[in-house]
């Protein structure tokens, strides 16, 4: 399934410690509860991923990425201004995330949780997807989350 760019008018990149306080605004913004040792560490690890609106410089949205363990990289949050929802920048935001995986040989597959009415999203950039119960003793299968895994390409690697 081919990944996403960003849409004319704006870029995706890396996040630099300037971007912080700028990705904790988007975040909250999007009302997601995200610690900010997790984006500082993310960031630090090139883990954190900002969308700009190129007239400006302004970020718009953004990807923070944590790896829970050496063979993956977890899309802990992701979220876009409101004002510029509906454009493909989360799409971008996520494809990009699935590239830098690509490129690392250590990571197999980059996962996500989020709320069922993000599933279309999700599976439109291949991910697949399963109740986050299904199969795991504990887990609240009424939850109304799922999570999504996306195999990385190993086609792609260099």
């Amino acid at each position: 399934m081919p990944l996403r760019d960003p849409p004319d008018g704006f870029a995706v990149e890396s996040a630099t410690p300037d971007d912080r306080l700028d990705i904790l605004r988007v975040l909250d913004a999007a009302m997601l509860e995200t610690d900010a040792e997790i984006v500082d560490a993310a960031i630090d690890n090139r883990d954190a991923l900002v969308a700009r609106f190129d007239r400006t410089g302004a970020v718009v949205g953004a990807l923070v990425a944590v790896r829970p363990g050496p063979d993956r990289l977890h899309v802990d949050a992701v979220a876009v201004r409101r004002s510029r929802r509906g454009r493909g920048l989360g799409s971008a935001l996520v494809a990009r995330a699935v590239r830098l995986a690509e490129r690392d040989p250590g990571i197999e597959v980059v996962t996500a949780e989020f709320d069922d009415e993000l599933e279309g999203f999700y599976l439109d950039l291949g991910f697949e997807i399963a109740a986050v119960g299904d199969g795991e003793a504990g887990d609240d299968e009424e939850s109304g989350r799922l999570r999504g895994s996306r195999r990385v390409d190993d086609g792609s690697r260099n």
